[in-house]
């Protein structure tokens, strides 16, 4: 049985002084978050350890060709492609490991604190803005980068992150486990996660 899920997220932090987040700097906007489910399944937290399954060479080319898709999606409405950040993609990378080897699927790290924190350990803030954001994707026992973006695009919050002008930057970080616990039931799976950024 095929598992699909997805959720995303948006935050905006802006530095100076004023009270509206969007048109002044120095506010922060509390993260707007919005989760939808494309398909779950809920099952018993399994008490064996998630275990890495497949060759990080290729979880590297799925997580290209995710980038290399939704730039697709943004060329065809004259959008600006967004290039790979490397914080982004270890913000990323770190959250889809966290997730499967500890069997949750949120935009909130492990202890609870928001993605956007996660998110400024390895993308920091710039002079005058930042602003990040997040989908998460995960398909049991294994995925693509056409069904991953698929995915995204059929759902509205994810869609309005992949094709927001906003962003110039992206990471995407995938992983995949033999036997993953807890909101994965044990079984095998493909989680991404895919931060956008953009700092001045």
């Amino acid at each position: 049985m095929r598992t699909i899920m997805a959720t995303g997220a948006l935050a905006v932090l802006l530095l100076g002084c004023a009270q509206q987040a969007v048109a002044r700097p120095h506010a922060l906007q509390v993260p707007r978050q919005r989760s939808v489910s494309l398909f779950t399944k809920r099952a018993a937290a399994d008490a064996r350890p998630a275990r890495p399954a497949r060759p990080r060479s290729e979880l590297r080319a799925l997580e290209l060709d995710v980038v290399g898709r939704i730039n697709d999606q943004r060329g065809a409405r004259g959008l600006k492609p967004l290039r790979v950040s490397r914080g982004l993609t270890a913000a990323a990378t770190y959250h889809s490991r966290e997730m499967g080897r500890n069997g949750f699927f949120e935009h909130e790290s492990l202890n609870g604190a928001p993605f956007w924190k996660r998110i400024e350990r390895f993308y920091p803030a710039g002079r005058s803005s930042w602003a990040v954001g997040e989908n998460i994707f995960y398909e049991s026992p294994d995925t693509t980068a056409r069904r991953t973006v698929h995915g995204w695009m059929t759902s509205a919050p994810h869609r309005e992150n992949i094709l927001s002008p906003e962003w110039r930057e992206i990471g995407i970080g995938a992983a995949h486990f033999a036997s993953a616990k807890g909101t994965f039931g044990g079984g095998s799976v493909t989680i991404v996660t895919a931060d956008f950024g953009a700092r001045g």
